[in-house]
């Protein structure tokens, strides 16, 4: 791998900089405050091309890789906003890049790129089954020239905000199946018409931060046979190629964050005085800001070999995983070393640290457990026995 900076990714970074540079602190407290979306926001990252990044040229998108979509995500958590109010439009679209019909790319690439259609829903998780996809319970099942679908989703993130879903649903019963990574399949869902209709309930989920989940119940949902992704039944392998992606650009996420509190406590420590002096002269001050740092950086190094294996085509899931892990690990220290340096002042919301930490806890258990990657670095790169 060559470390050194990209001409190009540096100049887009610029660019992301520059466009957050105009949404400042306060309107993203504003937000906070209000619970509300930030309609804005989305839509000047959308006609800049940015949430288009991932989708290929000839469907009206950037065509860049992954690790510019990283940089896109870091430099906006670095800004001080946050990235999970759009960031699924990277990597939801993943799986109808790689496994979508020609005729699908064709009817929903083009008006994503040109923002004109939001896919930021993915329905995969479960009341019952949580994490354990393989156990989820909502059936699709086919009826002539459609699939009628019925079951519920919860941690929906964006629902609300989103034209079309990507849904996964069980085909085959779960009893009938040898291999038991078979049997779901993946769906193109028209959201707004489906929620008219009454066959998809949106319910909001208040959560501790401004983040938009919900729980959906679906009844009677008719889906065309057309708008099944791939082929039916092998949905759990499709989606996991974009949960790579996703780990990745979650990890920039976190990055990103992680940057935003060391700058910023940094900055504190050094012009806060206290007894005559900048409280950063203090090494219980100053030394966990810059272990922080280190941290950072170091997940940021994996972050790029997992964004580099990504887009050559090479197996990448070990290092997006812990990448992740990482990354989230690291922000949060970050996130507690910056409320230590601001003290009581950290608590107040006029600061954007107490945002900024609630919205950066959630990176370790969201949208994947760490324990859960730890559990897959266990069993499936080191060999130990599965964990239960």
């Amino acid at each position: 791998m060559d470390f050194s900076p990209s001409a190009d990714r540096e100049q887009l970074r610029v660019a992301v900089r520059e466009l957050c540079a105009t949404f400042g602190d306060e309107y993203w407290r504003e937000l906070d405050r209000a619970r509300a979306y930030p309609e804005r926001f989305v839509r000047a990252l959308t006609d800049a091309g940015w949430l288009g990044a991932l989708i290929p040229t000839e469907y009206g998108g950037a065509g860049l890789g992954v690790g510019d979509a990283a940089a896109i995500l870091e430099e906006v958590n670095r800004s001080g906003a946050n990235g999970a109010s759009a960031h699924a439009q990277m990597y939801t679209m993943g799986t109808l890049l790689r496994h979508g019909s020609d005729e699908q790319k064709r009817r929903y690439l083009p008006s994503i790129a040109r923002g004109e259609l939001r896919l930021q829903a993915f329905g995969v998780t479960e009341p019952e089954s949580g994490s354990e996809t393989t156990r989820l319970r909502t059936t699709a099942t086919r009826q002539g020239d459609r699939y009628v679908v019925n079951g519920k989703k919860v941690f929906i993130s964006r629902a609300e905000h989103s034209d079309l879903l990507l849904l996964l649903a069980r085909t085959t019963p779960y009893e009938d199946l040898d291999d038991k990574t078979r049997g779901l399949s993946v769906f193109v869902v028209d959201l707004r018409k489906a929620v008219a209709e009454h066959r998809i309930r949106i319910r909001p989920i208040q959560t501790m931060l401004n983040h938009h989940t919900t729980e959906l119940f679906i009844e009677d949902l008719e889906i065309p046979a057309v708008d099944l992704v791939g082929e039916e039944g092998a949905g759990f392998r499709q989606i996991i190629d974009s949960w790579n992606a996703e780990r990745i650009l979650i990890a920039s996420e976190a990055i990103g964050d992680g940057r935003w509190f060391v700058e910023r406590a940094s900055r504190y420590a050094t012009d806060r005085v206290v007894f005559g002096r900048p409280i950063g002269t203090n090494q219980g001050v100053q030394f966990p800001i810059a272990q922080a740092y280190a941290r950072i950086d170091a997940a940021a190094l994996l972050r790029d070999r997992a964004a580099w294996l990504f887009d050559s085509g090479k197996p990448c899931g070990p290092d997006a995983n812990m990448a992740k892990l990482l990354a989230s690990q690291a922000s949060w220290d970050a996130a507690n070393a910056a409320l230590d340096t601001y003290g009581g002042y950290g608590f107040a919301s006029e600061l954007d640290v107490e945002r900024k930490l609630r919205e950066t806890r959630l990176l370790m258990v969201a949208p994947v457990s760490n324990n859960l990657v730890l559990a897959y670095i266990g069993h499936t790169v080191l060999g130990m026995p599965k964990s239960y």
